[in-house]
Formats: C-alpha cells, structure tokens, sequence
C-alpha cells in the first residue's frame, strides 16, 4: 500500500515538473514582439564568430519581417548572417539587403591602417577592448567611413581625426560614428 501511495505521489510531481518545463520552454523561448527579435537577432549577429571590426551590421524588424543592411567583407559572411537571422524564433521573412564590399588587397591595407590608427591613440584604445570593438573600419574601394558607437562627441571627432591621419583615402573619411551620451545642447 505504501509503494502505490510513492509511486502516485512520484508520478504527480513528475507531471506536474514537465508541465512546468513545457510552459517555461513555450513562455520564454519564442521573441513575441519585433523588439524581442530585434535583440536576440542582434545578440546571434555579435556571436557570429566571423563578424569583425571590418563589417557593418544593421537590423530593422517590422511585424517579425527582418531587414539587414550594411556591409560585410567576404561573400559568405552575407549568407550565414541571412540563415542566422531566419533561424530566430518570431521572424517570417529576411530580406538580405548586406553588400558585399569588393575583395581588393589595397583596401585590406587600408582597413589595417585607419584601425591601428585609431585604436593605437590613447584616448580611444579603450574601444577596442572586448570581443567586438565598438568602432567599425568600412573601406569601399579606398573609401573610409567610420560605423559603431563611441561614448561623446570628442571621442568620435578624436576617430574621425586619426582615420583621417592614416592616409592613401580616396576622399574624406565618413564619421557615422553615433554618440552614446551626446552633450546637452545649450541655449
């Protein structure tokens, strides 16, 4: 009579915890909103072990409908970020809008440049601390321009300077550079 009344009670307590496991795995698991897609999309792109300070990564989310944009700088790295962003529970479609920048020797010189520039100047060495640096080196055909986030604005005019000084840049370099913590205006 005991062991039916364990094996009973047993058996409810193991009902009851995969009950719980099945809720928990249906509630959490799933983003519900475009925000709640937008954030574990962002989250699998900066685990993409092949994504560099060289790529520019940009996600727009409408009705679980993923737009990327931006730039990459090998051709596969566009299809693994389009395979990774439909693998994210929620998304119903991707359209895959990254360009692939042309494979040329010279802008990978360039690229090495304006990065040991800008990340070798004291002020700004500590973006480049981390897995992912913050500050992101895109070079089109000798063309510079500076993607990611800095702190305030003199650090992104530091970055805007040293990517200048590195030299052999067909134009200005472009400082796309957002500012986390932007001054307040005075007035």
């Amino acid at each position: 009579m005991m062991k039916g009344l364990q094996q009973k009670i047993l058996m409810t307590a193991a009902i009851f915890s995969l009950g719980i496991a099945a809720a928990a795995s249906t509630g959490n698991s799933t983003p519900s909103s475009d925000a709640d897609i937008s954030k574990k999309l962002v989250h699998e792109i900066r685990m993409y072990d092949r994504y560099t300070i060289w790529d520019n990564i940009n996600v727009q989310v409408h009705e679980g409908n993923v737009e990327l944009s931006g730039q990459v700088v090998q051709p596969f790295k566009k299809n693994d970020l389009g395979r990774i962003a439909k693998a994210v529970p929620g998304v119903l479609s991707v359209t895959n809008n990254l360009e692939v920048l042309p494979l040329s020797p010279m802008d990978d010189q360039l690229r090495f440049r304006v990065a040991r520039a800008v990340y070798s100047d004291p002020v700004l060495s500590r973006y480049g601390m981390g897995a992912l640096p913050s500050i992101h080196v895109i070079v089109d055909n000798g063309k510079v321009t500076l993607e990611g986030v800095v702190a305030n604005q003199t650090d992104k005019n530091i970055a805007g300077i040293r990517a200048s000084g590195a030299g052999l840049s067909f134009g200005p370099v472009v400082n796309n550079l957002r500012v986390e913590n932007p001054s307040p205006k005075k007035g």
